[in-house]
């Protein structure tokens, strides 16, 4: 019964929710007025085949990062997102994890801010949830999964990234990272998925170790930034993190004054990233 429960339920959220809404393009034919399976797939990053079978009753055990990935596509309610969680067979995450929750009032946000790089991060900073003027700026991260999406790994371990930095520039970015990090770490000292991480960042980077150990405490200031876009070349924005009072969200937005060859930049940047998506 749970798993048909689990099944009907993800079919009325998905057919509830407009692809206007979710920020797909809208066009063409369409039986129903919300969303086909492929767009959820999409939007919560998993495959179309694992979306039938959950509807269908032959998955009844997602684990809690896609449980979380379809709530935050299906823009659930916390009463809702408590709901799916029981339905899959998991305990919803409680205040000693790291919160991913993004609210509907964030999310209407995101929706408003269409020609505004924007990214929503964690209180760890992974990356829950970006629009596509962020992806078209800084690179598609709706593939990645687990750690990769995550800003210290990907810095202390993953692919290079499109943000350039002078030397001085990097060693106090990589320090700002660490003591945030150590910061999050105490306040979420039972969140056994930031424990595993931050042990094998110990373990397979150098550099992060010897910050780790040495420990840095402070705060990763918001900064301008420089990018080396693969199309337009480099661009510098400023970079604004905004607080979420009582989620521990941080939303990143990056921005240019009007006038200057940056803001050209970005907005060539929008026209292409939006070229990209249709194709």
């Amino acid at each position: 019964m749970t798993a048909t429960e689990l099944g009907r339920s993800l079919r009325r959220w998905r057919d509830r929710v407009s692809p206007g809404a979710a920020g797909l393009p809208v066009g063409g034919a369409r039986r129903a007025a919300g969303l086909r399976r492929e767009e959820l797939a999409l939007l919560a990053g998993i495959s179309v085949d694992y979306v039938t079978r959950l509807e269908q009753g032959r998955a009844a055990n997602p684990s809690g990062q896609v449980v979380e990935a379809l709530a935050r596509a299906l823009r659930l309610s916390a009463d809702e997102r408590a709901y799916l969680f029981r339905l899959a067979g998991l305990v919803p995450p409680g205040p000693e994890m790291v919160p991913g929750y993004i609210t509907p009032s964030v999310q209407r946000l995101l929706d408003r801010l269409v020609d505004t790089p924007v990214g929503v991060s964690d209180a760890a900073m992974t990356l829950l949830l970006a629009n596509p003027m962020h992806a078209a700026l800084m690179g598609d991260l709706s593939g990645r999964r687990g750690f990769e999406r995550n800003g210290v790994w990907r810095n202390f371990l993953g692919a290079p990234t499109r943000v350039r930095h002078t030397p001085e520039e990097r060693r106090a970015f990589e320090v700002g990272m660490v003591a945030e990090l150590r910061a999050t770490a105490a306040r979420y000292p039972s969140d056994r998925q930031l424990v595993r991480m931050i042990a094998e960042l110990r373990a397979h980077s150098e550099r992060f170790a010897q910050l780790w150990d040495a420990g840095v405490v402070g705060r990763l200031e918001a900064s301008r930034k420089t990018i080396d876009h693969p199309q337009v070349g480099l661009l510098t924005l400023d970079c604004d993190a905004l607080l979420v009072e009582g989620s521990d969200l941080h939303i990143l937005v990056y921005s240019a004054e009007p006038g200057t060859e940056a803001a050209e930049k970005l907005e060539l940047i929008s026209v292409l990233g939006t070229q990209s998506l249709v194709e």
